[in-house]
């Protein structure tokens, strides 16, 4: 169920009202209540089908406390309450049955929280103290805030090429540099390294959402992501090899819809082959960010995946990053490259080992364990650049004007491309 009390805005509603079946739970309640600052005259007498005749014909709460311990059917009960509340209400459910499912399908349904009877002061003031911060955070509903969520999607031409590096980098420069609120998804549902990169398990998040995708609602992000600091949040998986990805996409989309109501970034590692079999992964991003290197393989992907980005994502911004740029060292060099592609490349990253080793033995990321290194500030103006596209009319995959070497196809780079003086490094 898609709760109506899952955002809106508090007009001029009561801050708080509880339909408590027994004295007991409202002696302990009350106390907790004026403390708070509310009416203790809000705490009535009765449980949730008492709270449903009265929101049918009053103004819902900020936050509406229910009791369901005379309640036979819990869930349908809730769903016939959340069609009386009116949007942005906080709803907490107390109870005394003690189960698992009954708790998670209640989160599920959109409930904030279940408390078990017999009520502790302690326990109350903790759960109203959150739902008073839950409904007074800024509602992505709003305009402006609307306006300012970004989604990027990192793609890597070739295996290899750095683009989970780079994700995770930019994803931690937007956390901590900019101070947005960031979400990273890692779809790299087998072999993901984002997690990895950030010094944190990847949990069971992401096969959780694929296997059930109607589940997926903010509570189920806020429990299911995997926090790397105060900005960042990931959410990536570690499935088992033998278990092959089933699902139509749909738990993907409902992931990115829900990230736009929850934080003002959204990173996505996108394989490949995942841009393949789910082309709607785009439908609402801004930037494609295309990581690659200097080699024809990677030449030939990046005019294949250009061409496929002007046919199924026209709306969004692709950037050109080369990365572990080396002179001297490259199959071909970047008046080929970009001749090939018919455009410039946007951003050159220098190849550092020395800096990737020194992030990987700190568990960080790249930006964050190389902060003056020079790979890592051209990785800041890589962030500077995705913080102004959604704003800007991108004219940067408009087509190079062509020079004699913009003539030349990767055929003809193949055969004037001279024979190796050692062993070429292969390209995956």
């Amino acid at each position: 169920m898609n709760a109506p009390w899952k955002s809106g805005a508090s007009g001029n509603r009561d801050p708080f009202a509880a339909f408590i079946c027994d004295e007991a739970a409202l002696d302990v309640l009350r106390p907790i209540v004026i403390e708070m600052g509310w009416q203790s005259e809000k705490c009535a007498k009765g449980g949730l089908r008492n709270a449903v005749q009265s929101l049918s014909v009053a103004a819902s709460p900020n936050i509406l406390m229910v009791d369901l311990s005379e309640s036979g059917d819990p869930l349908n009960d809730i769903n016939a309450l959340a069609e009386v509340c009116e949007p942005g209400t906080v709803v907490i459910a107390v109870g005394q049955v003690n189960d698992v499912r009954l708790y998670r399908d209640l989160l599920s349904s959109g409930i904030h929280d279940y408390l078990l009877k017999p009520l502790s002061a302690g326990q109350l003031r903790d759960s109203l103290t959150q739902a008073q911060a839950v409904f007074s955070a800024p509602k992505m509903s709003d305009p402006d805030a609307a306006r300012r969520h970004i989604s990027t999607a990192i793609v890597g031409t070739r295996g290899g090429v750095g683009a989970s590096t780079l994700a995770t980098s930019l994803a931690w420069l937007f956390s901590s540099d900019h101070k947005l609120p960031t979400a990273l998804l890692d779809l790299d549902i087998h072999f993901g390294t984002g997690a990895l990169a950030l010094d944190l398990e990847p949990g069971r998040g992401l096969t959780d959402a694929i296997d059930n995708p109607s589940r997926i609602d903010g509570l189920f992000i806020e429990r299911a992501m995997i926090r790397a600091n105060d900005n960042l949040a990931i959410l990536s998986a570690e499935a088992p090899i033998n278990s092959p990805l089933m699902t139509d996409g749909s738990a993907f989309v409902q992931l990115e819809e829900e990230f736009r109501q929850s934080f003002e970034m959204t990173m996505i590692d996108l394989p490949r082959n995942m841009l393949i079999n789910f082309p709607h992964l785009l439908a609402d991003v801004n930037v494609v960010v295309l990581a690659t290197e200097m080699t024809l393989a990677s030449a030939r992907d990046t005019i294949r995946i250009l061409s496929w980005l002007k046919t199924n994502a026209a709306h969004a911004t692709p950037l050109i990053v080369a990365n572990k740029v080396q002179a001297g060292m490259s199959e071909i060099s970047k008046a080929d490259f970009e001749a090939s592609i018919e455009r410039k490349i946007d951003f050159s990253i220098p190849y550092d080992v020395k800096a990737a080793v020194n992030a990987a033995k700190l568990g960080q990321t790249f930006a964050e364990a190389n902060r003056s290194n020079k790979s890592s500030g051209v990785v800041r103006q890589i962030a500077d650049r995705i913080m102004g596209a959604s704003d800007e009319v991108a004219d940067s995959d408009k087509p190079e004007k062509k020079s004699l070497l913009g003539n030349f196809d990767l055929k003809s780079l193949l055969a004037k491309k001279e024979k190796p003086a050692r062993a070429s490094v292969p390209a995956e």
